[in-house]
């Protein structure tokens, strides 16, 4: 019989590679926002799409959008969820 890869490694990708385009798309929507006086997304939820496993697709819509990057907050938090969620991803991969 032949033993298949666990699935929750692959679910675990899929749903983290979903949560960053999710974040670089939201940070891509409030830049134009900001661009046609349109009602704002909020910092807050800015932050907490970062937070939530989206580090790193809120860092590239940062760059790509050049957005909210003068603000200390998201330049000091967003490289740390960044860090973090890479940490967490590495260790996670390790144990399977």
């Amino acid at each position: 019989m032949i033993d298949s890869p666990p699935l929750l490694p692959h679910f675990a990708a899929l749903l983290l590679l979903l949560l960053n385009v999710f974040s670089f798309i939201i940070y891509g929507a409030d830049k134009w926002k900001a661009q046609h006086k349109k009602e704002r997304i909020s910092e807050r939820t800015l932050l907490v799409c970062g937070a939530l496993a989206g580090g790193w697709g809120a860092c590239l819509g940062m760059v790509v959008w050049n957005h909210k990057t003068s603000h200390r907050r998201f330049r000091y938090l967003i490289p740390l969820f960044v860090v973090i969620q890479t940490i967490l991803l590495l260790w996670l991969a390790g144990a399977y």
